[in-house]
Protein backbone atom coordinates (compact mmCIF):
# COMPACT_ATOMS: atom_id res chain seq x y z
CA UNK A 1 0.00 0.00 0.00
CA UNK A 2 1.66 3.39 -1.08
CA UNK A 3 2.07 6.57 1.40
CA UNK A 4 -1.11 8.52 1.94
CA UNK A 5 -0.81 12.12 0.76
CA UNK A 6 -4.32 13.49 1.25
CA UNK A 7 -7.01 12.94 3.99
CA UNK A 8 -10.26 13.97 4.22
CA UNK A 9 -11.48 14.12 7.83
CA UNK A 10 -15.30 13.26 7.47
CA UNK A 11 -15.98 14.95 11.01
CA UNK A 12 -16.19 18.07 12.76
CA UNK A 13 -15.19 20.27 15.97
CA UNK A 14 -12.14 19.58 17.80
CA UNK A 15 -11.37 15.50 16.88
CA UNK A 16 -11.28 16.75 12.98
CA UNK A 17 -8.52 19.49 13.86
CA UNK A 18 -6.61 17.33 16.47
CA UNK A 19 -6.55 15.11 13.23
CA UNK A 20 -5.28 17.59 11.06
CA UNK A 21 -2.42 18.78 13.39
CA UNK A 22 -0.78 15.26 13.35
CA UNK A 23 -1.15 15.25 9.20
CA UNK A 24 0.14 18.56 9.07
CA UNK A 25 3.36 17.02 10.80
CA UNK A 26 3.25 14.26 8.97
CA UNK A 27 3.18 16.49 5.77
CA UNK A 28 -0.28 15.29 4.48
CA UNK A 29 -2.68 17.46 3.08
CA UNK A 30 -5.91 17.58 4.94
CA UNK A 31 -9.51 18.06 3.32
CA UNK A 32 -12.92 18.99 5.68
CA UNK A 33 -16.15 19.39 5.15
CA UNK A 34 -18.83 21.08 6.68
CA UNK A 35 -22.24 21.35 6.78
CA UNK A 36 -24.07 24.63 6.46
CA UNK A 37 -24.37 24.91 10.20
CA UNK A 38 -20.15 24.71 10.50
CA UNK A 39 -19.87 26.86 7.62
CA UNK A 40 -17.41 29.48 9.50
CA UNK A 41 -15.88 26.50 11.87
CA UNK A 42 -12.12 26.36 12.78
CA UNK A 43 -11.86 22.86 11.55
CA UNK A 44 -13.11 24.16 7.78
CA UNK A 45 -10.37 27.32 8.30
CA UNK A 46 -7.56 24.70 9.52
CA UNK A 47 -7.83 22.30 6.45
CA UNK A 48 -5.88 22.68 3.07
CA UNK A 49 -9.36 22.30 1.50
CA UNK A 50 -12.94 22.10 2.87
CA UNK A 51 -15.83 21.09 1.06
CA UNK A 52 -19.65 21.33 2.02
CA UNK A 53 -21.67 18.11 2.09
CA UNK A 54 -25.52 19.60 3.27
CA UNK A 55 -27.73 21.11 5.77
CA UNK A 56 -27.05 21.35 9.17
CA UNK A 57 -28.98 17.69 9.42
CA UNK A 58 -26.46 14.89 10.23
CA UNK A 59 -28.23 12.66 8.36
CA UNK A 60 -28.15 14.94 5.28
CA UNK A 61 -24.57 15.76 6.19
CA UNK A 62 -21.95 14.03 8.23
CA UNK A 63 -24.15 11.10 8.04
CA UNK A 64 -24.19 10.95 4.29
CA UNK A 65 -21.87 7.97 2.85
CA UNK A 66 -23.01 9.07 -1.04
CA UNK A 67 -21.98 12.46 -0.48
CA UNK A 68 -18.77 11.77 1.83
CA UNK A 69 -17.12 8.73 -0.51
CA UNK A 70 -18.02 11.33 -3.99
CA UNK A 71 -16.16 14.51 -1.98
CA UNK A 72 -13.35 12.39 -1.12
CA UNK A 73 -13.16 10.96 -4.85
CA UNK A 74 -13.34 14.54 -6.12
CA UNK A 75 -10.96 16.08 -4.41
CA UNK A 76 -8.61 13.64 -4.92
CA UNK A 77 -8.27 12.53 -1.53
CA UNK A 78 -6.44 9.02 -1.33
CA UNK A 79 -7.63 8.44 2.40
CA UNK A 80 -10.71 8.67 4.29
CA UNK A 81 -10.21 9.41 8.10
CA UNK A 82 -13.98 8.86 10.52
CA UNK A 83 -12.52 10.68 13.62
CA UNK A 84 -15.26 9.29 16.57
CA UNK A 85 -19.04 9.39 16.41
CA UNK A 86 -20.89 10.10 13.11
CA UNK A 87 -20.00 7.10 10.67
CA UNK A 88 -16.79 5.73 12.46
CA UNK A 89 -18.19 2.59 13.26
CA UNK A 90 -20.13 2.34 10.33
CA UNK A 91 -19.11 -1.00 8.54
CA UNK A 92 -20.88 0.35 5.37
CA UNK A 93 -18.92 3.49 5.57
CA UNK A 94 -15.63 1.57 5.80
CA UNK A 95 -16.80 -0.70 2.78
CA UNK A 96 -17.91 1.92 0.38
CA UNK A 97 -14.68 3.74 1.26
CA UNK A 98 -12.81 0.48 0.30
CA UNK A 99 -14.70 -0.06 -3.14
CA UNK A 100 -14.25 3.05 -4.10
CA UNK A 101 -10.68 3.07 -3.58
CA UNK A 102 -10.22 5.43 -0.57
CA UNK A 103 -8.39 3.96 2.29
CA UNK A 104 -10.82 4.08 5.78
CA UNK A 105 -8.68 5.00 8.66
CA UNK A 106 -9.85 2.21 11.01
CA UNK A 107 -10.46 -1.41 11.19
CA UNK A 108 -11.52 -3.67 8.43
CA UNK A 109 -15.50 -3.87 8.27
CA UNK A 110 -15.83 -7.45 9.31
CA UNK A 111 -14.18 -6.46 12.40
CA UNK A 112 -16.69 -3.14 12.76
CA UNK A 113 -19.72 -5.43 12.68
CA UNK A 114 -18.40 -8.03 14.24
CA UNK A 115 -17.99 -5.87 17.73
CA UNK A 116 -20.88 -3.98 16.72
CA UNK A 117 -23.81 -6.67 17.50
CA UNK A 118 -23.40 -6.66 21.39
CA UNK A 119 -24.74 -9.99 21.77
CA UNK A 120 -22.51 -11.60 18.71
CA UNK A 121 -19.56 -9.46 20.51
CA UNK A 122 -20.23 -11.62 23.99
CA UNK A 123 -20.09 -15.01 22.26
CA UNK A 124 -17.33 -14.49 20.72
CA UNK A 125 -15.49 -12.94 23.57
CA UNK A 126 -16.35 -16.19 25.24
CA UNK A 127 -14.84 -18.03 22.50
CA UNK A 128 -11.48 -17.05 22.72
CA UNK A 129 -11.49 -16.68 27.14
CA UNK A 130 -12.53 -12.88 27.80
CA UNK A 131 -14.62 -12.89 30.43
CA UNK A 132 -18.63 -11.57 30.15
CA UNK A 133 -20.89 -10.48 32.76
CA UNK A 134 -23.77 -13.54 32.78
CA UNK A 135 -26.41 -12.89 31.14
CA UNK A 136 -28.52 -13.60 27.88
CA UNK A 137 -26.44 -15.62 24.79
CA UNK A 138 -28.85 -14.06 22.38
CA UNK A 139 -30.79 -10.66 21.83
CA UNK A 140 -34.31 -11.43 24.42
CA UNK A 141 -37.29 -11.38 22.09
CA UNK A 142 -40.16 -10.88 23.90
CA UNK A 143 -41.04 -9.87 28.09
CA UNK A 144 -41.17 -14.00 28.69
CA UNK A 145 -37.77 -14.49 27.61
CA UNK A 146 -36.87 -11.28 29.54
CA UNK A 147 -38.41 -12.71 32.34
CA UNK A 148 -36.66 -16.14 32.56
CA UNK A 149 -33.52 -14.80 31.41
CA UNK A 150 -33.42 -12.55 33.95
CA UNK A 151 -34.58 -15.07 36.94
CA UNK A 152 -31.49 -17.29 35.80
CA UNK A 153 -28.43 -14.75 36.01
CA UNK A 154 -30.18 -13.11 39.28
CA UNK A 155 -31.55 -9.32 39.55
CA UNK A 156 -30.54 -6.59 39.64
CA UNK A 157 -30.14 -6.67 36.10
CA UNK A 158 -29.56 -4.56 33.23
CA UNK A 159 -31.13 -4.34 30.05
CA UNK A 160 -28.65 -3.03 27.02
CA UNK A 161 -29.25 -2.38 23.53
CA UNK A 162 -27.67 -4.84 21.25
CA UNK A 163 -26.99 -2.94 18.27
CA UNK A 164 -25.15 -0.07 19.96
CA UNK A 165 -23.49 1.56 23.33
CA UNK A 166 -23.11 4.81 24.88
CA UNK A 167 -25.46 4.38 27.44
CA UNK A 168 -28.64 4.11 24.86
CA UNK A 169 -31.19 1.69 25.57
CA UNK A 170 -29.90 0.83 28.88
CA UNK A 171 -32.62 0.35 32.15
CA UNK A 172 -31.21 -0.94 35.35
CA UNK A 173 -33.84 -3.07 36.86
CA UNK A 174 -34.03 -4.13 40.02
CA UNK A 175 -37.13 -6.65 40.18
CA UNK A 176 -39.50 -8.56 38.07
CA UNK A 177 -42.51 -6.44 38.49
CA UNK A 178 -40.26 -3.58 36.84
CA UNK A 179 -39.17 -5.49 33.88
CA UNK A 180 -42.02 -5.14 31.65
CA UNK A 181 -42.28 -1.09 31.42
CA UNK A 182 -38.03 -0.67 31.92
CA UNK A 183 -38.25 -3.17 28.52
CA UNK A 184 -40.25 -1.02 26.09
CA UNK A 185 -38.64 1.91 27.47
CA UNK A 186 -35.22 0.07 26.42
CA UNK A 187 -36.43 -1.20 23.31
CA UNK A 188 -37.74 2.55 21.95
CA UNK A 189 -34.78 3.79 22.61
CA UNK A 190 -32.54 1.40 21.08
CA UNK A 191 -35.09 1.63 17.75
CA UNK A 192 -34.77 5.18 18.04
CA UNK A 193 -31.29 5.81 18.08
CA UNK A 194 -29.89 2.85 15.97
CA UNK A 195 -32.78 1.72 14.28
CA UNK A 196 -32.64 -1.99 15.99
CA UNK A 197 -34.92 -2.20 18.54
CA UNK A 198 -33.28 -5.50 20.03
CA UNK A 199 -32.05 -5.42 23.77
CA UNK A 200 -30.29 -8.32 26.28
CA UNK A 201 -30.22 -9.19 29.65
CA UNK A 202 -26.72 -8.39 31.81
CA UNK A 203 -26.30 -9.16 35.13
CA UNK A 204 -25.88 -5.78 37.24
CA UNK A 205 -22.58 -5.53 38.39
CA UNK A 206 -23.03 -3.22 41.13
CA UNK A 207 -20.92 -0.07 42.09
CA UNK A 208 -18.41 -1.43 39.07
CA UNK A 209 -15.29 0.78 37.74
CA UNK A 210 -15.33 1.32 34.03
CA UNK A 211 -11.84 0.91 33.23
CA UNK A 212 -10.77 0.11 29.22
CA UNK A 213 -8.27 -1.05 27.41
CA UNK A 214 -6.68 0.67 24.39
CA UNK A 215 -4.94 -1.63 21.76
CA UNK A 216 -3.29 -1.29 18.63
CA UNK A 217 -2.71 -3.24 15.61
CA UNK A 218 -1.85 -3.54 12.67
CA UNK A 219 -1.81 -5.83 9.31
CA UNK A 220 1.35 -7.65 10.07
CA UNK A 221 -0.08 -9.81 13.36
CA UNK A 222 1.70 -7.38 15.83
CA UNK A 223 -0.39 -6.12 18.91
CA UNK A 224 -0.13 -3.80 21.49
CA UNK A 225 -2.16 -2.60 24.58
CA UNK A 226 -1.08 0.99 25.83
CA UNK A 227 -2.40 0.48 28.84
CA UNK A 228 -5.62 1.63 30.87
CA UNK A 229 -8.01 4.83 31.10
CA UNK A 230 -10.07 4.82 34.09
CA UNK A 231 -13.62 6.10 32.93
CA UNK A 232 -15.86 5.83 35.81
CA UNK A 233 -17.13 9.22 36.26
CA UNK A 234 -20.41 9.51 34.08
CA UNK A 235 -23.15 10.85 33.60
CA UNK A 236 -26.22 9.63 31.81
CA UNK A 237 -23.73 6.80 31.16
CA UNK A 238 -21.61 9.41 29.17
CA UNK A 239 -17.75 9.80 30.92
CA UNK A 240 -16.96 13.17 31.77
CA UNK A 241 -13.73 12.49 33.49
CA UNK A 242 -11.34 10.28 32.64
CA UNK A 243 -7.27 9.32 33.57
CA UNK A 244 -4.77 6.78 33.16
CA UNK A 245 -3.34 5.24 34.33
CA UNK A 246 -6.39 3.52 36.65
CA UNK A 247 -5.69 4.31 40.49
CA UNK A 248 -7.27 1.02 41.07
CA UNK A 249 -4.89 -1.86 39.16
CA UNK A 250 -2.06 -3.37 40.54
CA UNK A 251 0.59 -4.26 37.57
CA UNK A 252 -0.49 -7.83 37.54
CA UNK A 253 -4.05 -6.89 36.80
CA UNK A 254 -2.95 -4.07 34.52
CA UNK A 255 -1.00 -7.31 32.60
CA UNK A 256 -4.50 -9.21 32.60
CA UNK A 257 -6.65 -7.24 31.06
CA UNK A 258 -4.41 -6.04 29.03
CA UNK A 259 -3.71 -9.95 27.82
CA UNK A 260 -7.42 -9.77 27.84
CA UNK A 261 -7.91 -7.10 25.13
CA UNK A 262 -5.64 -8.18 22.82
CA UNK A 263 -7.13 -11.40 22.92
CA UNK A 264 -10.12 -9.51 22.02
CA UNK A 265 -8.54 -8.08 19.38
CA UNK A 266 -7.43 -10.90 17.64
CA UNK A 267 -10.96 -12.78 17.62
CA UNK A 268 -12.25 -10.60 15.64
CA UNK A 269 -9.25 -9.92 13.44
CA UNK A 270 -8.54 -6.36 14.44
CA UNK A 271 -6.15 -3.78 12.83
CA UNK A 272 -5.70 -0.22 13.39
CA UNK A 273 -7.03 1.90 16.82
CA UNK A 274 -9.28 0.59 19.02
CA UNK A 275 -10.70 0.62 22.41
CA UNK A 276 -11.80 -2.84 25.04
CA UNK A 277 -13.71 -1.96 27.48
CA UNK A 278 -14.58 -3.79 31.02
CA UNK A 279 -16.52 -3.47 34.42
CA UNK A 280 -14.76 -4.03 37.39
CA UNK A 281 -15.68 -5.53 40.39
CA UNK A 282 -14.45 -4.22 44.11
CA UNK A 283 -12.97 -7.76 44.42
CA UNK A 284 -11.03 -7.11 40.91
CA UNK A 285 -13.04 -9.36 38.95
CA UNK A 286 -13.05 -7.65 35.31
CA UNK A 287 -15.69 -8.45 32.41
CA UNK A 288 -16.20 -7.44 28.37
CA UNK A 289 -18.51 -4.43 27.67
CA UNK A 290 -17.81 -4.04 24.65
CA UNK A 291 -15.16 -3.00 22.09
CA UNK A 292 -14.92 0.74 20.43
CA UNK A 293 -13.95 -0.23 16.69
CA UNK A 294 -11.99 3.72 16.72
CA UNK A 295 -10.69 6.69 17.95
CA UNK A 296 -12.03 7.43 21.51
CA UNK A 297 -12.84 10.87 23.15
CA UNK A 298 -10.35 10.55 25.80
CA UNK A 299 -7.64 9.32 23.77
CA UNK A 300 -4.73 12.11 24.84
CA UNK A 301 -4.56 10.79 28.39
CA UNK A 302 -3.17 7.81 26.98
CA UNK A 303 -0.63 9.87 24.56
CA UNK A 304 0.35 12.06 27.83
CA UNK A 305 1.14 8.66 30.05
CA UNK A 306 3.12 7.03 26.69
CA UNK A 307 4.40 9.44 24.61
CA UNK A 308 2.88 7.86 21.77
CA UNK A 309 1.04 10.07 18.88
CA UNK A 310 -1.93 7.27 17.92
CA UNK A 311 -3.45 9.10 15.38
CA UNK A 312 -0.06 8.32 13.67
CA UNK A 313 -0.06 5.36 14.29
CA UNK A 314 -3.05 4.75 12.44
CA UNK A 315 -2.34 6.44 9.52
CA UNK A 316 0.88 4.28 9.69
CA UNK A 317 -1.09 1.15 9.67
CA UNK A 318 -3.40 2.48 7.06
CA UNK A 319 -0.35 2.71 5.11
CA UNK A 320 -0.13 -1.05 5.42
CA UNK A 321 3.23 -0.83 7.46
CA UNK A 322 4.01 -2.22 10.95
CA UNK A 323 3.47 -0.45 13.98
CA UNK A 324 6.28 1.86 14.94
CA UNK A 325 6.79 0.18 18.49
CA UNK A 326 6.53 -2.94 20.15
CA UNK A 327 4.61 -3.84 23.62
CA UNK A 328 8.36 -4.24 25.17
CA UNK A 329 8.86 -0.52 24.15
CA UNK A 330 5.85 1.40 26.27
CA UNK A 331 6.25 2.48 29.94
CA UNK A 332 3.74 4.71 31.78
CA UNK A 333 5.14 7.80 32.97
CA UNK A 334 3.42 9.65 34.98
CA UNK A 335 -0.21 10.12 35.31
CA UNK A 336 -3.07 12.32 33.06
CA UNK A 337 -6.14 13.29 33.42
CA UNK A 338 -8.91 14.77 31.08
CA UNK A 339 -12.13 16.50 31.62
CA UNK A 340 -14.64 17.26 28.82
CA UNK A 341 -15.73 20.83 28.75
CA UNK A 342 -19.10 20.65 27.65
CA UNK A 343 -21.94 23.71 26.88
CA UNK A 344 -24.29 22.29 29.65
CA UNK A 345 -26.08 23.35 32.20
CA UNK A 346 -25.20 20.25 35.44
CA UNK A 347 -27.78 22.09 37.61
CA UNK A 348 -30.72 21.14 35.08
CA UNK A 349 -29.36 17.46 34.49
CA UNK A 350 -26.69 18.71 32.01
CA UNK A 351 -29.13 20.24 29.50
CA UNK A 352 -27.23 21.35 26.68
CA UNK A 353 -27.37 25.46 26.29
CA UNK A 354 -25.81 26.25 22.51
CA UNK A 355 -25.15 29.77 21.95
CA UNK A 356 -22.13 32.15 20.91
CA UNK A 357 -18.75 32.24 22.85
CA UNK A 358 -18.85 35.55 23.94
CA UNK A 359 -15.19 34.95 25.64
CA UNK A 360 -13.26 31.69 24.69
CA UNK A 361 -9.56 31.47 26.66
CA UNK A 362 -8.37 28.27 27.20
CA UNK A 363 -5.84 27.25 29.93
CA UNK A 364 -2.10 26.44 29.06
CA UNK A 365 1.01 26.53 30.77
CA UNK A 366 3.27 23.00 31.14
CA UNK A 367 1.48 19.93 30.83
CA UNK A 368 -2.00 21.39 30.37
CA UNK A 369 -3.10 20.53 26.63
CA UNK A 370 -6.61 21.70 25.18
CA UNK A 371 -8.66 20.21 22.44
CA UNK A 372 -11.07 22.41 20.96
CA UNK A 373 -12.82 22.68 18.00
CA UNK A 374 -14.28 26.20 18.37
CA UNK A 375 -12.83 29.67 19.05
CA UNK A 376 -14.15 32.94 21.13
CA UNK A 377 -17.32 34.51 18.79
CA UNK A 378 -18.10 30.93 17.52
CA UNK A 379 -21.02 29.21 18.23
CA UNK A 380 -22.31 25.80 19.63
CA UNK A 381 -24.74 24.53 17.69
CA UNK A 382 -27.91 23.16 18.45
CA UNK A 383 -27.71 20.90 15.69
CA UNK A 384 -24.43 18.81 17.31
CA UNK A 385 -22.76 17.60 20.33
CA UNK A 386 -22.15 20.58 23.11
CA UNK A 387 -18.78 19.52 23.38
CA UNK A 388 -16.49 22.50 23.63
CA UNK A 389 -12.85 21.49 24.54
CA UNK A 390 -11.06 18.69 26.57
CA UNK A 391 -8.79 19.84 28.80
CA UNK A 392 -6.04 17.47 29.87
CA UNK A 393 -3.48 17.86 32.69
CA UNK A 394 -0.75 15.85 32.81
CA UNK A 395 1.83 15.65 36.25
CA UNK A 396 4.16 13.07 37.75
CA UNK A 397 1.84 11.66 40.24
CA UNK A 398 -1.49 11.48 40.40
CA UNK A 399 -2.21 14.43 42.91
CA UNK A 400 0.43 16.44 40.98
CA UNK A 401 -2.54 16.56 37.59
CA UNK A 402 -5.70 16.70 39.86
CA UNK A 403 -3.65 20.03 41.03
CA UNK A 404 -2.66 20.66 37.46
CA UNK A 405 -5.93 19.96 36.30
CA UNK A 406 -7.33 22.08 39.11
CA UNK A 407 -5.34 24.85 37.97
CA UNK A 408 -6.19 24.82 34.14
CA UNK A 409 -9.98 24.58 34.68
CA UNK A 410 -9.70 27.73 36.98
CA UNK A 411 -7.89 29.83 34.23
CA UNK A 412 -10.14 28.48 31.79
CA UNK A 413 -12.70 31.30 30.74
CA UNK A 414 -15.67 30.72 28.98
CA UNK A 415 -18.65 33.45 28.48
CA UNK A 416 -21.92 33.37 26.78
CA UNK A 417 -22.95 29.53 27.50
CA UNK A 418 -23.05 27.53 30.89
CA UNK A 419 -20.60 25.19 30.59
CA UNK A 420 -19.60 22.02 32.92
CA UNK A 421 -16.32 23.36 34.12
CA UNK A 422 -18.27 23.98 37.54
CA UNK A 423 -18.64 20.29 37.90
CA UNK A 424 -15.18 18.98 36.96
CA UNK A 425 -13.71 21.04 39.20
CA UNK A 426 -16.47 19.83 42.15
CA UNK A 427 -15.10 16.38 40.74
CA UNK A 428 -12.08 16.44 41.35
CA UNK A 429 -11.86 18.12 44.37
CA UNK A 430 -14.03 15.88 46.14
CA UNK A 431 -12.56 13.44 49.12
CA UNK A 432 -13.72 10.66 47.63
CA UNK A 433 -12.30 11.03 44.40
CA UNK A 434 -8.69 12.51 45.85
CA UNK A 435 -8.29 9.11 47.73
CA UNK A 436 -9.36 7.59 44.13
CA UNK A 437 -12.29 5.76 46.01
CA UNK A 438 -14.40 5.42 42.25
CA UNK A 439 -17.47 4.03 40.65
CA UNK A 440 -20.04 4.72 37.97
CA UNK A 441 -22.09 6.12 40.14
CA UNK A 442 -19.97 8.73 41.97
CA UNK A 443 -21.77 11.53 40.29
CA UNK A 444 -25.34 10.29 41.71
CA UNK A 445 -23.63 9.69 44.82
CA UNK A 446 -21.45 12.30 45.78
CA UNK A 447 -22.28 15.58 43.49
CA UNK A 448 -25.49 17.86 44.41
CA UNK A 449 -26.40 18.59 41.17
CA UNK A 450 -29.43 21.06 41.68
CA UNK A 451 -27.05 22.89 44.26
CA UNK A 452 -24.09 23.24 41.59
CA UNK A 453 -24.59 27.00 39.94
CA UNK A 454 -22.61 28.36 37.39
CA UNK A 455 -18.96 29.99 38.58
CA UNK A 456 -18.23 32.05 35.97
CA UNK A 457 -14.94 34.36 37.10
CA UNK A 458 -15.13 38.00 37.43
CA UNK A 459 -12.75 38.56 34.42
CA UNK A 460 -14.88 35.86 32.08
CA UNK A 461 -17.86 38.11 33.17
CA UNK A 462 -16.49 41.14 32.24
CA UNK A 463 -15.03 40.15 29.15
CA UNK A 464 -18.81 38.73 28.24
CA UNK A 465 -19.81 42.26 28.71
CA UNK A 466 -16.87 43.94 26.99
CA UNK A 467 -17.41 41.57 23.43
CA UNK A 468 -21.18 42.85 23.56
CA UNK A 469 -20.27 46.10 23.70
CA UNK A 470 -17.18 46.30 21.39
CA UNK A 471 -14.19 48.36 22.20
CA UNK A 472 -13.87 52.54 22.46
CA UNK A 473 -13.54 54.63 19.27
CA UNK A 474 -10.78 54.13 17.45
CA UNK A 475 -9.62 50.67 19.16
CA UNK A 476 -11.15 47.97 16.71
CA UNK A 477 -8.81 45.09 16.55
CA UNK A 478 -8.29 43.64 13.18
CA UNK A 479 -9.42 40.45 14.31
CA UNK A 480 -12.67 42.04 15.64
CA UNK A 481 -12.31 43.19 11.79
CA UNK A 482 -12.30 40.06 10.56
CA UNK A 483 -14.96 38.21 12.61
CA UNK A 484 -18.08 36.67 10.53
CA UNK A 485 -19.81 37.27 13.54
CA UNK A 486 -22.01 40.25 14.37
CA UNK A 487 -22.36 42.46 17.25
CA UNK A 488 -25.58 41.55 17.61
CA UNK A 489 -25.68 38.24 16.91
CA UNK A 490 -22.77 38.21 19.35
CA UNK A 491 -25.38 38.96 22.42
CA UNK A 492 -26.84 35.45 22.04
CA UNK A 493 -28.01 34.22 25.35
CA UNK A 494 -27.33 37.71 26.85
Amino acid sequence: MAAISKILIANRGEIAVRIMRTCRELGISTVAVFSEADRRSLHVRMADEAFPIGPAAAASSYLSVRRLVETALRCGADAVHPGYGFLSENADFAEACCEAGLTFIGPPAPAIRAMGDKTRARQLMRRHGVPVVPGSEEAVRDIDEALRQSGRVGYPVVIKAAAGGGGKGMRIVDRSADLPAAMRLAQGEAAAAFGDARVFIERYVSRPRHIEIQILADGHGNRVHMFERECSIQRRHQKVVEEAPSFLLTPQKRAEMGAAALRAAAACGYSNAGTVEFLVDRSLNFYFMEMNTRLQVEHPVTEWVTGRDIVAEQIRVAEGRELSFGQEDLELYGHAIECRVYAEDPSTGFLPDPGILLRHAPPSGFGVRVDSGIEEAGEVSLHYDPLISKVTAWGRSRQEAIRRMDRALEEYAIAGVRTTIPFCRRVIGHAAFLRGDLSTHFVEEHVDLTALCQQDSVAARAAGVAAVLGPGPGQKTQKQERSPVSRWRRRGRW
